[in-house]
């Protein structure tokens, strides 16, 4: 391979300025930019997968197939620079690929798959603050942070998730009194599809801030970002049952109002969906009963599949799920490292095979004031459309006024629905007839439905619910003229 002056520069460039350096052969194809930049010495460059099966795209709920031109694996913040300043075409951001609607990928982009930005960019102990690269996932940084005594702030409850990937859908998690993602992030960087690097905080360019959050990689490619983080205390957990009626005042008195709380959802079980099982985890002195810091990774979790299989196919399930779940639950007092809790596996929700039939997540978020009416209108639907669901899980989220496309702009329940249906796409056409019910129902409570999973809402219903979608549109506009960054659910919702 030949080398040109912008190879040379390259070449000799040292990694403070690599960024702009491997940028300078302009509008080369992106694989001869990165192979340029890797033969050169410049670290931090990527692979691309030419075969065809590679570049057929599924996420975890294994519905979609999405073929993409190209997918590219860089792994430096250089490298996503080269691959964005290579070629004008379509850009689509994927990671640890756990949404469930085509959020990952557009037909025919280029797919830039993150997972290899997965190094710390620097650690401040002793200001509770991390910079990281975004494609890391949750467990990742929880072994890097954990030597120090330190935990995430806000994340999911399973820690398979990448980093960008819970950005890009503002995430949420157990956490008592903290809502979503954003209320934990200090800064991020975003590359926009010129390739330039923008380094954004809530006094630094607020508004792009504000709506890269939330905002499914329609504005650029989040590399880094910087957060808050917390202390890693021991954690016990408690479980009792509560009444439907008297939950939200129960939760406030209980849960919200007590500094020691750390964690808490609460279950419905079906067939009826009426008494909340409530667990909560708070910080302690006693003493561990269970050692590990952190749960073992590629665990077993045959035991868990059989229970979800058991409880979901045979005819004394519930019974089951009671005998062997819920009652051991009630009856057995734990004490763990919060990061232990916080490491869960999503392997232990994982069916043996998505070949026959598959779990999917929906969430909806309705204002305190609609929890009980909201949750027996959701009961008798589930029930009338023979919803096949696991169960839902409740949970609690702070009014978030900051991230553009919130879902939660006032105090909030979410309702996450776990359900199983049979693969195929006749099986989920059925499943978006009863879903844009549950979103009408959602909206007639003043509430929303959540973005990251199967794509059944109308485009009325999506902007009914996100209001300021047209907000977003302009901004994409301005950061992204030429309207590179897609994937399906920006293809659906948002105009061309």
């Amino acid at each position: 391979m030949g080398r040109d002056d912008s190879d040379t520069a390259c070449g000799d460039a040292d990694a403070d300025v690599a960024n702009e350096v491997c940028a300078d052969p302009g509008r080369r194809e992106a694989l001869r930019v990165l192979a340029t930049c890797a033969a050169l010495g410049v670290s931090g460059c990527a692979r691309e997968s030419p075969d065809r099966d590679e570049r057929r795209l599924r996420d975890i709920g294994g519905i979609d197939e999405i073929e993409v031109g190209r997918v590219l694996r860089p792994n430096s913040v250089a490298a996503v620079v080269a691959a964005l300043r290579s070629g004008p075409g379509a850009v689509s951001i994927g990671g640890a690929r756990c949404s469930m609607g085509g959020q990952i990928a557009a037909d025919g982009s280029l797919h830039l798959d993150m997972r290899g930005l997965n190094r710390m960019v620097w650690l401040d102990p002793a200001q509770r603050r991390v910079r990281v690269q975004t494609g890391m996932s949750w467990r990742e940084l929880q072994e890097l942070i954990d030597p120090h005594g330190l935990a995430v702030s806000i994340m999911q409850s399973y820690s398979n998730f990448s980093i960008g990937g819970s950005l890009s859908v503002n995430c949420h998690g157990r956490y008592v009194g903290k809502g979503s993602l954003i209320h934990s992030l200090r800064a991020l960087q975003l590359i926009d599809g010129d390739g330039q690097v923008h380094e954004l905080s809530r006094e630094r360019d607020p508004r792009l801030f504000h709506a890269a959050v939330g905002g499914y990689g329609g504005l650029g490619a989040i590399t880094e970002a910087e957060f808050d983080l917390s202390l890693n205390h021991r954690i016990v957990r408690r479980a009792e049952r509560v009444a439907l009626d008297e939950y939200p005042a129960w939760f406030a008195e209980r849960v919200l109002a007590d500094p020691a709380s750390v964690l808490h959802n609460a279950d419905l079980l079906p067939p009826r969906f009426d008494a909340p099982v409530a667990v909560t985890w708070s910080h302690c002195a006693e003493p561990l009963t269970v050692d590990e810091r952190l749960i073992a990774r590629n665990g077993d979790y045959r035991r868990d599949r059989k229970l979800i299989w058991s409880a979901s196919e045979l005819p004394g399930g519930p019974w089951m799920r009671e005998r062997y779940s819920v009652e051991r639950l009630l009856r057995e007092r734990e004490v763990v490292w919060h990061n232990r809790e916080a490491s869960l596996d999503i392997a232990s929700l994982e069916p043996s095979t998505r070949r026959y039939s598959t779990y999917l997540l929906q969430e909806y978020f309705v204002p305190v004031p609609a929890f009980a009416e909201f949750a027996r209108a959701l009961a008798r639907l589930l029930r009338d459309f023979e919803v096949h669901a696991l169960n839902v899980s409740i949970r609690h989220a702070p009014a978030d006024r900051q991230s553009l496309l919130s879902w939660s702009p006032t105090e909030v329940f979410s309702f996450v629905l776990y359900h199983k249906q049979r693969s195929g796409a006749r099986a989920d056409a059925v499943a978006g007839q009863w879903t844009r019910r549950l979103i009408d129902l959602a909206l007639d409570h003043g509430g929303r439905h959540y973005l990251p999973y199967r794509l059944h809402a109308t485009r009325e219903q999506f902007l009914r619910g996100y209001p300021a979608a047209p907000t977003f549109v302009a901004l994409k506009r301005q950061i992204d003229p030429r309207g590179r960054f897609r994937n399906r659910m920006w293809d659906k919702y948002l105009p061309r």
